[in-house]
């Protein structure tokens, strides 16, 4: 039943109290007349009574409802009027909606409303009046956010701010399109990108390799360090290989602060200049081994000069002059191997690093596995190394995890010096207890890293070559220890640069929200965080049919994102799917697609999964939601994915603000809180109304007690329409 057609309690409880009084009414006056008639008269009184007991209770009923009628109108006038006043005036109070009451039930009522609406548009010109005086006061902060959009326009590379949570506050166009071409999921829709206001940067980079790098900074920045930085390496889902240049940003604050409050991150793609580079060093090597066979080639020449029957002087001026040039062919092919080795470690970034901050780094990374224990032997504190320490700190962490889990080994120690022979470090992984064949080393050495449930593709061979180093297994036989060593190149302390030149190119940073270093995930989870902090997917279907469990099919998803507060137009998500299905003719007129448009277009197995990603670490917000979830969960069995975020109706939400309200169709929401509705019955139009309204309908939740998303889930549940499936 329509919820707007149901009698109201109080009317069906005042109702009752009538025929209670009327009955009771009648009862007495039979009793009264009952006990002044004769016994002779009784007879004669109950057959009457008997005979007139129909028509009487005929008359009752009719009384009732002409009560009824009466109390309805007298309802509807008096109580439905007023509380319709009243939703509409925390409209005006509780929104910027600009919009006149309408003036209904009593002449006070509508004398309220009028009143109403005079403090309405007072407030709205003295809003305007303080919009115009922060809009002036604001003009300065205006002009150094331009400022900042021409600096980002003028760089090629990539850039990317985030806060410590890892959510992205500000890229420019120049990284929406890089980070566009690295995806692997397939190209659909607008809005498949890997980044996005309010995502989160470990959707591409693995959070423990930016974890790390900010403790390296934070490190740095501790010893001093005026403009502390760190790079690193690493893969994208889609096998490209990504160059970042990690420098933070201060939290800010009055004094020497020295907290981070976030980072920048400046991104090349280096994918294509590893593999040139690496198709050049194969050319290099390949002459470089022929050079080495025509040599050989000469030796041999050389040696059958040694013949008796030449000339002794003859022969000693071939032997001079071959030996001469061999010599210096040989030193020349060897110079060339050597560049050619150290140009392929190089391309991997080795940081300048403390040998003493790398030792507490991997003794971290050890007891974080719970077995072995981890300590420091003898440290030379003064040693600086040039490692990739990621990757090396995943080398030590794998073989002391292997240590406990193949060979019992509870303890273990690291040890730091300066090798004998100098411009190398020697850093040692030690133990006590049962050791192992050279055999096992090897594979240790040639296996692909694993820590537990976590794997590397890299080996420790792979590790030890990209710095140029070397790994072995030593036996102390009177301590009755082995260690595995390795040797690291070493580093000076030097200052990082501070400046860096670039060519002008790119585009301006369309796309930023300071506003998003304020939010922190780590210190609440999502139900307890305030509405107002959340980031949220607003999306809409439209279908073949109303039916997702007879058959019906998507066929087409709109989706837009709200961040901090906003709504992000630019932010969006939209593709029609092919519903493998003819769609109905009766539905045509209602969203205004045809079979010719979805023909040809990606089935839901392809847009799904772009779609989820989209979504991604988010709070989903629709209208009758329960519908458009259904369509979704019934592609789980065949897609693998599964939107297990929290959802937001906001359906339930306005019959949860606005109970006396007729309707709470999305048109007549809109029209309540004037919004001008573009696009209706497209997936995208109406996922951008729903999310206006979404945004309108949060402070009257803030005026009900509800502030976190927690409250809102609980409080919707409660209401009539939550009762609705599909």
């Amino acid at each position: 039943m329509n919820p707007r057609l149901r009698p109201d309690r109080r009317v069906l409880l005042a109702l009752a109290a009538l025929a209670l009084l009327m009955l009771g009414w009648a009862l007495v006056s039979g009793a009264l007349l009952w006990l002044t008639l004769e016994p002779a008269e009784r007879d004669t009184a109950g057959a009457l009574i008997g005979s007139r007991l129909p028509l009487a209770g005929m008359t009752m009923v009719f009384v009732l409802l002409i009560a009824a009628a009466g109390l309805n109108v007298l309802y509807r006038h008096y109580i439905v009027a007023p509380a319709r006043l009243l939703d509409e005036a925390r409209i005006l109070l509780g929104t910027d909606v600009q919009r006149t009451l309408t003036p209904q039930g009593a002449a006070e009522n509508r004398a309220l409303a009028d009143v109403i609406s005079g403090f309405a548009e007072q407030r709205a010109r003295l809003r305007a009046d303080i919009t115009q005086q922060v809009r002036e006061a604001s003009r300065s902060v205006e002009q150094e956010r331009s400022r900042l959009a021409a600096l980002m326009s003028e760089l090629t590379q990539s850039v990317v701010v985030c806060n410590l949570d890892g959510r992205i506050l500000l890229y420019n166009n120049r990284a929406r399109l890089q980070f566009r071409a690295l995806s692997d999921a397939p190209a659909v829709a607008s809005g498949a990108e890997l980044i996005g206001l309010g995502r989160s940067i470990y959707t591409v980079f693995d959070r423990k390799l930016v974890a790390h790098a900010l403790e390296n900074i934070q490190q740095r920045k501790q010893r001093g360090v005026a403009s502390p930085s760190a790079q690193f390496v690493t893969t994208t889902r889609a096998g490209q290989l990504l160059r970042a240049q990690m420098t933070p940003v201060r939290a800010g604050g009055e004094g020497d602060d020295k907290s981070i409050g976030g980072f920048v991150l400046m991104l090349d793609n280096i994918t294509r200049d590893f593999e040139e580079e690496s198709a050049r060093d194969r050319l290099l090597l390949g002459l470089t081994e022929g050079s080495r066979a025509s040599l050989a080639n000469m030796q041999a020449a050389i040696d059958m000069l040694d013949f008796p029957d030449l000339d002794t002087a003859m022969r000693e001026r071939f032997h001079g002059v071959i030996r001469d040039e061999v010599g210096a062919m040989s030193t020349r092919v060897g110079k060339l191997a050597d560049e050619s080795t150290r140009g392929i470690k190089a391309r991997w970034p080795l940081e300048d690093m403390l040998g003493a901050d790398l030792v507490s780094a991997a003794l971290r990374r050890i007891e974080s596995l719970g077995a072995p224990r981890a300590a420091a032997d003898e440290v030379d504190g003064s040693l600086w190394l040039k490692v990739d320490s990621f990757s090396l700190l995943q080398a030590l962490a794998c073989l002391a995890f292997r240590l406990a889990d193949e060979y019992d080994i509870r303890a273990v120690q690291l040890r730091l010096g300066a090798a004998p022979q100098g411009a190398r470090a020697q850093l040692d992984l030690i133990w006590q207890g049962q050791t192992m064949s050279t055999e096992t080393v090897m594979n240790w050495q040639m296996d692909g890293m694993t820590t537990g449930s976590e794997r590397s593709p890299l080996s420790v061979r792979d590790v030890v070559e990209r710095h140029g180093g070397e790994f072995w297994l030593e036996r102390e036989r009177v301590r009755h220890r082995a260690f595995f060593r390795f040797l690291l190149p070493l580093a000076s302390e030097r200052e990082q640069l501070d400046t860096a030149t670039f060519v002008p190119q790119g585009s301006r940073p369309e796309y930023y929200d300071f506003d998003l270093f304020r939010s922190t995930e780590s210190s609440r989870t999502l139900a307890d965080r305030p509405l107002t902090e959340l980031t949220y997917t607003v999306f809409d279907t439209e279908t073949t049919g109303l039916n997702p469990s007879e058959g019906d099919e998507i066929i087409q998803i709109g989706a837009a994102r709200i961040v901090n507060g906003k709504l992000l137009r630019q932010e969006s998500f939209e593709q029609l799917v092919d519903p493998q299905r003819t769609i109905p003719a009766a539905s045509i007129p209602i969203h205004g697609i045809t079979q010719v448009q979805v023909d040809g277009q990606p089935t839901i197995a392809t847009v799904l999964p772009a779609f989820h990603a989209f979504a991604q670490d988010t709070v989903l917000v629709a209208h009758n939601a329960a519908f458009d979830m259904r369509f979704l969960q019934l592609k789980e069995a065949a897609t693998g994915l599964r939107f297990e975020q929290p959802v937001l109706d906001t359906l339930l939400l306005s019959a949860l603000v606005h109970p006396n309200q007729e309707s709470h169709r999305l048109e007549a929401i809109a029209e309540r809180f004037n919004i001008t509705v573009i696009g209706r019955h497209t997936a995208l139009g109406d996922a951008i109304v729903t999310a206006e309204v979404f945004l309108r309908l949060i402070p009257l939740l803030a005026e009900k007690g509800i502030h976190t998303l927690g409250e809102a889930r609980e409080a919707a549940q409660q209401t009539y329409y939550a009762r609705l499936k599909y």
